[in-house]
C-alpha cells in the first residue's frame, strides 16, 4: 500500500472526519485517515435510539473507566468515547448546541487569537445544514443536517409547561441571541436517522482517489525526527506499518487518547516519561494536564405513561412493535428518538452573567449509563454544571498502546463546584415537581429522602458522574502549561497539529459535539493557509 501522504489524520472521529473531507477536496493533496474503530455505518449507529446499545457496551465504544475519584466518594467514572468512524457522533445523543458567545470571547481574553465568537460563528455556520431555522446565526447548505426531534411526544408540552410555571422562558433555538431558557432540542438527524459527522461529512467522499481511509487502525505513536512530525507507527491488518508525512500529522484522537499519544511519543512531562521509560523527543509539561468535563447528575422518576416513554411493559412491546413499523415507514416516532430530547440552560444565581447549568430530559429511566436496568418506564432529567473548577490529568500506566490510561477529571474535587451542583439540583428538582410533570410520576427513584443541604451533597458525592463532555488535555493557549498554540500547532515539534477537544482551554457551555466539528473546519483554513505561507517562502 502507499506509504507517503501530504497529511495522515489519527482518528476518524468529528474531527478527522472534518478534516479529511476538506482537506480532499484540493486534488492535488493527498491524505491518510487512521481510524482504530470500524466503518461507523450499521444500524446501530444510524438510528437513533439504537444508542442505548453502544452508550453501556463496547459496541464502537472504547468504554472508559477512570481511575476511583476522591469527590464521588471513591467511585470510578464511566467514560464512553466513541470507536468508529465519525467517533463519539456515532454513539452520542445528538444534540446540537455550540455553547455560549462568552465561551469563544474567553478564549481570545487567554490569548488565543482568532478564537473569539465572531470570529469562530462562520465556521460553525459554513459546517450546518439546518433545516428550520434561518437567519443570521445559522446555516443551510452545510454537511451537518439539524432538525428538530422528530418523535411527536407529547411530554414535550408538559415539559414546556413546567417551564413556564416555573417563570423560565421557552426557547426554540439555543444556538441563536440567547441561551438562557428550556425547550426541546435540535438534533443532529438527517430524514430521522442520525448525521454523525462521519456521515455528513466523510462517508460521500470516500471514493475520492487523494483519500485513503484506513479502520481498525490502531496508531502506536507519531515519528518524531530532529523535532518534526515525520509520519506514524500503525498497527493495521496484523502488521505494524510506518506511514509517512510530506505535510503534516494531524492528531485528533479525542480528548483521552490525543495527550497518550502524544506521551507516547515522547511529548510530555519529561519526568512522566522518563517513569516509563519513553525517551523524550520534547518536555511539554501540559500534555494530560487541565483534563475536565461536565459533573452531572439524574433525577429518576417511575411513570404512568407506557405509550410515549421507554420502559418493559406488555402495552409498552406492542406500543414499541407499532413504533417500530411507523419508523420504517415515516423515519417518525420513538425510534427516532436521541432519548434526551428537551433540556435547557439556567442561572444557579440570578447574578451570573450567562448560564451555568444544562437539563437534558429523558423520556426514559436512565440509571448508571443505562448499565443498571429498570424495566419500568419512566422519565429522567440531568443537571449538569457547566464551568467547573475541578481540573484533573490523564496519565500514561505504560510505554504502550495497549497500557490502560490513567484518566481523571477530578470531579468535584472543588468545593465550589458541589455548592453550584447543590442549587442546581434545587431548581431542577422544582422544575420535575410542576404539576404537568409530576403528575405522571409512580415514584421518585433516587431522591425521595433527600431533604437538607447536606443530603444533597451526600447524593451528589453518591451519584454524580460525565454527561460525557471530556475536554481540556492538550490545551490551546500562549502560557507556559498550553500545548498548542492558537493555530493548534504542538509547541517545539513541527509539522504537527492537535485538532479534537482537548484543546479547549476551558469547556464550552453546553454540549461538546458542534465546537468539535467547529475547531476542525477553522483547522483546515489555518493549514491552508500556512501551506500557502510555506509555497510562498
Amino acid at each position: 500500500m502507499q506509504k507517503e501522504f501530504d497529511y495522515i489524520i489519527i482518528g476518524g472521529g468529528s474531527a478527522g472526519s472534518v478534516l479529511a473531507s476538506r482537506l480532499t477536496e484540493d486534488p492535488n493533496i493527498s491524505v491518510c485517515l487512521l481510524e482504530a474503530g470500524g466503518q461507523g455505518d450499521s444500524w446501530t449507529v444510524n438510528i437513533p435510539a439504537a444508542c442505548v446499545v453502544s452508550l453501556p457496551t463496547k459496541i464502537n465504544n472504547w468504554a472508559f473507566e477512570t481511575v476511583p475519584q476522591a469527590g464521588l466518594n471513591g467511585r470510578k467514572s464511566y467514560q464512553p468515547r466513541g470507536k468508529c468512524l465519525g467517533g463519539s457522533s456515532g454513539i452520542n445523543a445528538m444534540i446540537y448546541i455550540r455553547g455560549n458567545r462568552a465561551d469563544y470571547d474567553h478564549w481570545a481574553a487567554l490569548g488565543n487569537a482568532g478564537w473569539s465568537y465572531d470570529e469562530v460563528l462562520p465556521y460553525f455556520i459554513k459546517s450546518e445544514n439546518n433545516e428550520r431555522i434561518e437567519n443570521e446565526f445559522h446555516g443551510n447548505a452545510g454537511p451537518l443536517s439539524v432538525s428538530d426531534v422528530r418523535t411527536d411526544n407529547p411530554i414535550h408540552q408538559r415539559y414546556m409547561a413546567a417551564a413556564e410555571a416555573q417563570g423560565y422562558k421557552v426557547l426554540d433555538d439555543f444556538n441563536g441571541a440567547e441561551q438562557e431558557g428550556l425547550g426541546v432540542y435540535q438534533v443532529t438527524h438527517v430524514n430521522g436517522e442520525r448525521c454523525s459527522v462521519a456521515r455528513g461529512y466523510l462517508f460521500p467522499h470516500l471514493s475520492r482517489p487523494n483519500l485513503i481511509v484506513l479502520t481498525q487502525a490502531i496508531t502506536h505513536k507519531i515519528l518524531i525526527e530532529n523535532k518534526i512530525a515525520a509520519g506514524v507507527e500503525v498497527q493495521h491488518a496484523g502488521q505494524i506499518k510506518q506511514l509517512h508525512a510530506r505535510k503534516e500529522v494531524l492528531l485528533c484522537a479525542g480528548a483521552i487518547q490525543s495527550p497518550q499519544i502524544l506521551m507516547l511519543s515522547g511529548i510530555g512531562d519529561q519526568a512522566e516519561l522518563n517513569e516509563h521509560q519513553i525517551e523524550v523527543k520534547h518536555h511539554l509539561p501540559g500534555v494530560g494536564k487541565n483534563f475536565h468535563d461536565h459533573p452531572d447528575f439524574i433525577f429518576g422518576y417511575t411513570v404512568k405513561d407506557t405509550a410515549n416513554t421507554f420502559g418493559v411493559s406488555m402495552s409498552g412491546s406492542l406500543g414499541m412493535i407499532k413504533q417500530i413499523k411507523r419508523y420504517r415507514s415515516e423515519r417518525r416516532g420513538m425510534i427516532a428518538s436521541n432519548f434526551a430530547e428537551c433540556g435547557g440552560f439556567l442561572k444557579s444565581d440570578p447574578a451570573l452573567d450567562i448560564p451555568n447549568l444544562q437539563l437534558h430530559f429523558v423520556m426514559a429511566l436512565v440509571d448508571d449509563h443505562a448499565r443498571k436496568f429498570h424495566a419500568s418506564h419512566g422519565l429522567s432529567c440531568h443537571v449538569c454544571l457547566l464551568n467547573p473548577r475541578s481540573r484533573g490529568s490523564v496519565q500514561l500506566s505504560g510505554n504502550k498502546i495497549t497500557d490502560p490510561l490513567k484518566i481523571d477529571p477530578n470531579f468535584l474535587g472543588d468545593a465550589g463546584d458541589v455548592e453550584d451542583l447543590v442549587q442546581g439540583y434545587k431548581l431542577t428538582q422544582q422544575l420535575m415537581q410542576s404539576p404537568s410533570l409530576s403528575e405522571l410520576y409512580k415514584q421518585d427513584l433516587f431522591t425521595a429522602d433527600v431533604h437538607t443541604d447536606d443530603d444533597i451533597r451526600n447524593i451528589l458525592r453518591a451519584r454524580v458522574d460525565t454527561v460525557y463532555h471530556p475536554v481540556g488535555s492538550c490545551k490551546m493557549g500562549i502560557d507556559e502549561m498550553a500545548v498548542v498554540d492558537p493555530e493548534l500547532r504542538v509547541y517545539g515539534i513541527g509539522q504537527l497539529r492537535v485538532i479534537d477537544a482537548s484543546i479547549m482551554p476551558t469547556v464550552v457551555n453546553g454540549n461538546t459535539n458542534a465546537p468539535v466539528v467547529m475547531i476542525a473546519e477553522k483547522a483546515v483554513d489555518l493549514i491552508r493557509q500556512s501551506q500557502i505561507y510555506k509555497d510562498v517562502a
